[in-house]
């Protein structure tokens, strides 16, 4: 079951966040979200649809338009296409308590041959982001295959590749890029 460790981490009853179902794989372009979270500790959870799932990551310090910046990518669990518009605040006490905002989202595109599910085991996952927020060629890359400690197995790096889009100057904190693509609401207000 693709969802079953998602649904067994929420109360449904008690949270805002949509139970969701796995959906079939869509014939247009692929799309995914970046949700500005202020839980336990502010991060951003970049998604990406995969064989009808969001496939997901957390990255603390969020993602960069600078190839120089090689982020940490927590690989979490999947969660459901209907997360992919999900605003809100997770109540205290459960999973993910905080503020949820939708901070970019857009369609993405291989960038690669293999198919994404089996770029996704290879642990190499190339792709083009056409966002409001993020554009261009990024890779998304496991770095734990050979770690022996538990936690490594989930460790991906997130690198912006060298194009067009690319700006060595761009910084996440800045004030234009601090509100949702979908409401215009921040963490901290409206």
């Amino acid at each position: 079951m693709p969802l079953e460790e998602y649904r067994r981490k929420r109360k449904f009853s008690e949270t805002p966040e949509p139970k969701g179902r796995k959906h079939t794989a869509a014939r247009r372009l692929p799309m995914f979200v970046i949700q500005k979270h202020d839980a336990s500790r502010l991060h951003y959870d970049f998604r990406l649809a995969i064989d009808g799932v969001l496939v997901s990551w957390a990255v603390p310090k969020g993602p960069s338009m600078n190839p120089a910046d090689k982020r940490l990518a927590m690989r979490t669990e999947d969660h459901p296409m209907e997360y992919g518009d999900f605003e809100g605040v997770i109540p205290e006490g459960h999973y993910g308590a905080g503020k949820v905002i939708v901070w970019d989202t857009g369609k993405y595109e291989s960038d690669a041959e293999l198919q994404l599910t089996e770029q996704l085991v290879r642990g190499e996952i190339k792709f083009t982001l056409h966002g409001h927020k993020l554009r261009g060629s990024f890779v998304l890359i496991h770095t734990g295959k050979r770690a022996t400690v538990k936690s490594r197995a989930n460790q991906w790096l997130l690198i912006k590749h060298r194009d067009e889009h690319a700006d060595p100057t761009w910084h996440i904190e800045t004030p234009t890029l601090d509100r949702s693509v979908l409401s215009r609401a921040t963490l901290h207000a409206g």
